[in-house]
């Protein structure tokens, strides 16, 4: 009875009920657009981490200084893959390693060629980097004890030498070297810093070694950690045992320097946490003021309605009832407003989606929030109109003119 009489007078005034729950609608909309922005953006970023591998620790070679100049990490050689068999054999907190080494060459296959990045790997690399081989296979142990010519190619690379074409057991030329097809690789795409993960080949690190290097050394030594808990523990115990392979004395600092893909992963989603939050309190802001809007629309109906909340007292309706009713029209207001503006913002992320190309994710739990929520504000700002209107005299409120 309360609801029906509520709608009645919400339909007398359809257009201002509905200017009213614009505010509502509004602010949801912003809200749900505006978290599902951050979301997507969280949701990129823990992809992007994941394509790297799970559990991964980067080693780099260390500095160097010259003139009271120091240079980065990486300006000198100070890795082998004696490192990287060291680590493998005594770090029992470590499931893979890989020495890699890695740098931009011209591929050639009949008469077309590519430009793209040569990486010289370990079997293991593909456990640790957690790739999957579309068709072939991958490395195994007996190229690199050989320093076999044989390469796996990524989607980039298939896609610009060969075609349609199938590329299995097909021969490419590294610096007029031939290599033999054995692999291609499943695709990855873009890292987190936007490069194409796809555009690679990779060889035996031996033979990138020997073949087109010419060097002993190795660039980089990627490793996995047992489990994700055992992270810390393994970049611990080979910081002690570089240390100890490269006799470094106890006052003198590293000579290489270890990165743990967990803590750029958890700072990334920090950082994407953190403007997901900043994004919906902005845009719950609308919603406030959607609001205040209520309020203001409340209190003029109920001086407008004076008249008929004094002739409801006067045949025996209680100031309850009354209070109840102007609650419930608030209450239909904003969950109206609620539903409208959860199409909105779902409808804006898509747009954006489809439109714009940023990622967006709409949770269902923020969807359920921002419809409770908006119920929630038109209790709580319909709260005093309806208590004014429960608390008139019904003697003064038959007399208002």
């Amino acid at each position: 009875m309360t609801f029906r009489i509520a709608l009645r007078a919400l339909a007398r005034n359809k257009l201002r009920s509905f200017l009213t729950m614009l505010g509502i609608i509004i602010g949801v909309g912003a809200v749900i657009a505006m978290v599902a922005i951050g979301e997507g953006a969280k949701a990129t970023i823990r992809s992007q981490i994941a394509s790297l591998g799970t559990n991964v620790l980067i080693i780099l070679p260390g500095t160097t200084t010259q003139g009271g100049v120091r240079a980065g990490f990486g300006s000198v050689n100070t890795l082998t893959d004696g490192d990287a068999k060291a680590i493998r054999e005594e770090i029992r907190s470590i499931s893979f390693v890989s020495p890699v080494l890695r740098r931009g060459e011209q591929v050639v296959a009949g008469n077309l060629n590519w430009g793209t990045f040569v990486q010289g790997v370990a079997p293991e690399f593909q456990q640790i980097r957690e790739w999957q081989v579309a068709e072939g296979r991958f490395l195994h142990d007996g190229d690199v004890e050989n320093d076999a010519k044989v390469a796996v190619l990524g989607e980039t690379v298939v896609r610009n030498l060969f075609g349609n074409d199938d590329p299995l057991e097909s021969v490419i030329r590294i610096r007029n070297i031939p290599f033999r097809v054995v692999g291609v690789l499943a695709a990855k795409g873009q890292s987190s810093q936007g490069a194409d993960q796809d555009d690679i080949v990779m060889i035996p690190y031996t033979s990138m070694q020997k073949r087109l290097m010419r060097i002993t050394n190795v660039q980089t030594i990627i490793a996995s950690a047992v489990t994700a808990d055992r992270v810390q523990e393994a970049q611990e115990q080979i910081t002690l045992l570089l240390r100890q392979r490269h006799r470094i004395q106890p006052d003198r600092e590293d000579d290489f320097s270890i990165r743990n893909l967990s803590d750029i992963a958890e700072a990334a989603s920090s950082s994407a946490r953190v403007m997901a939050i900043l994004l919906g309190a902005v845009a719950s802001i609308s919603l406030l003021v959607g609001g205040i809007g209520i309020m203001n629309i409340m209190l003029v109906s109920v001086t407008e309605r004076t008249r008929e909340i004094g002739i409801r007292m006067a045949v025996g309706a209680r100031s309850r009832d009354i209070m109840l009713q102007f609650l419930v029209e608030a209450v239909v207001m904003a969950a109206t407003g609620g539903c409208i503006g959860i199409l909105l913002g779902i409808g804006s992320s898509e747009v954006l989606k489809f439109w714009a190309q940023w990622p967006t994710l709409v949770s269902p739990t923020i969807v359920a929030i921002a419809l409770l929520f908006s119920g929630a504000v038109g209790v709580f700002f319909g709260f005093y109109p309806a208590q004014k209107a429960a608390n008139l005299d019904p003697i003064d409120a038959l007399r208002y003119e």
